[in-house]
């Protein structure tokens, strides 16, 4: 009977397997080097941006400390946005944190060293009291048991856990570091590629590699087996994102018309687009800074903008009230008639 092959998403695939293979955190990666080659490793806190590498950088460690088999055994891994409670804490965590461990088992070319580690992913969801309860453990078994906590927000994390780690903050990739992985992914898979669509996806992804990686992958099931190459358009359908296309058009009649009627037509063909009014107006605020940098005063000055800034901001906290998204957007629109009305 042939067994299936397994087909991994690209984020596990791809996910770098040695400290070397994590991109742009050279000042993080530098110093766990150093605590690797003593194989003694302290409390972590990893914090930072989603999708930056951070649980990836850890796993790493564990893999590099113990190799594949052992790591199996001696690295516990939790969602505590899932496992949040302090009951969790207190049964298991703290039973995998005391339990003893082999000091005889060793694996060829691995330091193995005489402790466990367990990873708590996303800590800054855990309630105060499952924290208070996870520092008296990360004290009371620091001997046989290491903790990595990761999270985006560092100040959501008890000053007691912070006190005991290693702070380590993880940045957003940058164009290039993340251009090149995509690009070496694509190849790896086969596909075609133009360089204005990884460029969009970069931009879109705002350095989240494992958001651009995922998105990557679902442009290459759009594009099928034809062999079709990945074009911008491809990547605004998967994105969800707003075509310049869009907001340029409405500027540009902001800017000839005077009529309700005509500008309310254009932004009920936006809406039956179906658009979020939400990145339309967010979208259109980075375009307006976009031409305002390439042609200055000439195309809206800073009192424009300025005026339009705090539009867009006022009918956003609509929005979020449950306002209507055509009347939000048309008043926009109707902003911007009056801005270029009195350039």
């Amino acid at each position: 009977m042939t067994s299936i092959p397994q087909q991994l998403p690209w984020i596990e695939k791809y996910r770098p397997k040695k400290l070397t293979d994590v991109v742009n955190q050279d000042e993080v990666t530098t110093a766990l080097k150093n605590t690797l080659s003593s194989g003694n490793l302290p409390h972590l806190l990893f914090y930072g941006p989603p999708g930056t590498g951070k649980t990836s950088t850890v796993l790493a460690v564990a893999r590099e400390l113990y190799g594949p088999d052992i790591m199996k055994e001696r690295v516990l891994e939790l969602n505590a946005s899932h496992e949040r409670g302090i009951d969790v804490v207190r049964e298991r965590i703290k039973t995998f944190a005391k339990s003893a461990i082999d000091y005889n088992k060793k694996a060829e070319g691995y330091p193995v060293p005489g402790f466990k580690i367990i990873i708590l992913d996303e800590a800054d969801c855990m309630t105060k009291d499952a924290q208070s309860a996870l520092r008296r453990i990360m004290e009371n078994y620091s001997q046989v048991t290491r903790f990595c906590i990761i999270c985006n927000y560092v100040s959501r994390i008890i000053a007691p856990i912070t006190s005991r780690c290693a702070k380590f903050r993880f940045k957003a990739v940058n164009s290039d570091a993340m251009y090149e992985r995509l690009a070496n992914i694509c190849h790896g898979e086969n596909i075609k590629y133009q360089s204005n669509a990884l460029r969009l996806l970069m931009k879109t992804s705002l350095g989240d590699m494992r958001r651009a990686i995922n998105l990557l992958q679902t442009a290459s099931i759009v594009v099928g087996q034809d062999q079709d190459e990945i074009t911008e358009n491809i990547i605004h359908e998967v994105c969800g994102s707003i075509p310049e296309s869009v907001v340029k058009t409405l500027w540009e009649l902001s800017k000839e018309v005077h009529d309700v009627q005509i500008m309310a037509k254009a932004v009920s063909n936006v809406i039956r687009l179906g658009y979020s009014v939400d990145q339309v107006i967010s979208r259109l605020m980075e375009y307006l800074i976009e031409i305002k940098t390439q042609k200055g005063d000439e195309e809206i000055d800073d009192v424009g903008i300025s005026q339009l800034a705090i539009k867009i901001g006022e009918c956003e906290r609509r929005l979020v009230s449950g306002a209507s998204e055509q009347t939000q957007l048309l008043d926009i629109m109707s902003a911007c008639v009056e801005v270029n009305a009195t350039k």
